[in-house]
């Protein structure tokens, strides 16, 4: 019997936990975190109700431990999850070892590479076009579920594939795939590879940006089929030695480039057009910003190359309301739109933000900060913003960067309680049109997640209208 060890009791350790043991591995699941840390994170029932489950189904869960290395007791394959570095110690003496080590999606994919995927990957944008493309295959009537950063975890699509005698189960899988799931994945290759964006981010684990870009990049170029967003700035020279055979998307018209790359689906005379064939107008689309109609090109041409009808895309973009904690519509109190921005986690993500509402803004920004180019932000903060509130660990330091700027309107708030509290009489004042919430950081200095921290932001805002 084969031997399994899963790194990280998270939604993706249990799921590639449970994977394996089915396919009839005998499956350790060890997690750094003690018992005591684990009831303390925000979805600790769940967590330990998980662990119970595991032990009932064969799976033995040992917490406060790392990876068996002996030779004796050595497992034959290491699954890690997202959230674990790629070289961290004992990945690296596994490996030395002749261990193999694998990334949870790598896993999955083992197990369901009999279907067609998509893969979306890239630094802004993916969460959203992920999204978007799951709800036109939806509406074009196939089982294409999303995974990845997004949905179900992949090896949880693999489960359900499995119970169902291996017959092909899906049309399409969805996957929305981060630099993280991609450095643990050798194999995985989409039938169809998106790049939304590369701006820097993520630094701080992958060193430098040509580390980060080719990471993403050894993906685009194992997929089939491949769609890049030409109107990226990095993307549109450092993406042509990925092939002539990319497929190029603009939202500036079929003239938007002067050399012979593969520009098929832009937009021309307020129509998306991809192929050759006029697709639907743009006013059918409701999310605001260019960022988003760079999103929706690709997901347009993504359909049009799994064969799907022009009358399901035009249908889909009519209603795609966008998603959560990206430019997220909360409420409209006393006159000011609350809009939650929490997915904004780098600098880049923050300014498209900010671009994306309407003047004058009252921001709140901070947490954890990551590293990378700040001077288009504070630009533009300086540009729409009648005031920035500081929220978290970065606060001291982005004061400080605002005010060697020039830009002195603003104020070290700490929490987004008072920021929440703050931002409305600030914009009272100052008669500002919103208050966004668009923290340029990581949320890990005081959410579990950017999802945690948009919720919260979310919950005050509404409470005020009570």
């Amino acid at each position: 019997m084969p031997k399994g060890e899963i790194i990280g009791l998270g939604r993706s350790g249990i799921a590639a936990a449970r994977l394996l043991n089915k396919d009839g591995w005998q499956v350790t699941l060890v997690d750094s975190a003690t018992a005591a840390q684990i009831a303390s994170r925000s979805n600790a029932n769940q967590l330990q109700a998980a662990q119970q489950q595991l032990n009932q189904e064969g799976v033995t869960v040992k917490l406060n431990s790392s990876v068996t290395l002996d030779s004796k007791n050595a497992p034959d394959s290491i699954v890690v999850s997202p959230g674990v570095p790629w070289d961290i110690e004992p990945l690296e003496i596994a490996r030395q070892q002749g261990i193999e080590t694998i990334g949870e999606v790598e896993l999955a994919w083992r197990y369901l590479k009999n279907i067609p995927w998509v893969g979306i990957t890239g630094t802004n944008g993916k969460t959203t076009t992920t999204a978007l493309i799951a709800a036109i295959f939806q509406v074009a009537g196939l089982n294409a579920p999303a995974c990845g950063n997004i949905g179900n975890a992949a090896c949880e699509l693999a489960i359900q594939n499995f119970d169902a005698a291996n017959s092909k189960s899906f049309d399409w899988i969805i996957a929305e795939l981060s630099s993280y799931q991609i450095e643990s994945s050798v194999e995985l290759a989409p039938q169809i590879g998106i790049w939304t964006t590369l701006t820097p981010d993520h630094l701080n684990r992958h060193k430098t940006l040509d580390n980060y870009y080719q990471i993403k990049a050894s993906l685009i170029r194992r997929c089939q089929q491949k769609i890049v967003n030409g109107d990226d700035r990095y993307l549109q020279q450092a993406g042509l030695e990925l092939g002539q055979d990319v497929i190029w998307t603009s939202v500036k018209g079929k003239n938007s480039f002067d050399d012979n790359r593969r520009l098929e689906v832009y937009i021309e005379d307020a129509w998306i057009v991809a192929f050759g064939e006029l697709i639907a107008p743009i006013s059918l689309f409701k999310m605001p910003g260019e960022h988003n109609l760079q999103n929706l090109l690709v997901a347009v041409a993504t359909a049009k190359l799994a064969g799907i009808d022009k009358s399901a895309i035009a249908k889909t973009i009519t209603t795609f309301p966008g998603v959560a904690h990206r430019l997220e519509y909360v409420c409209t109190y006393q006159g000011i739109k609350f809009i939650n921005d929490s997915k904004a986690t780098n600098y880049d993500a923050a300014e498209v933000g900010l671009n994306s509402v309407e003047a004058p803004v009252v921001l709140i920004a901070g947490g954890q900060a990551k590293t990378g180019e700040d001077n288009v932000w504070i630009d533009t903060i300086k540009a729409k913003a009648v005031a920035v509130l500081l929220i978290g660990e970065a606060a001291p330091a982005f004061a400080q960067k605002l005010s060697d700027r020039g830009y002195d309107n603003y104020q070290i708030v700490e929490t987004m309680e008072n920021a929440v509290t703050k931002s409305l009489a600030i914009a009272q004042e100052q008669q500002a049109k919103v208050v966004l919430l668009s923290p340029a950081c990581a949320s890990f200095d005081q959410y579990l997640s950017f999802e945690a921290r948009g919720d919260h932001f979310r919950q005050l805002c509404l409470a005020m209208e009570n």
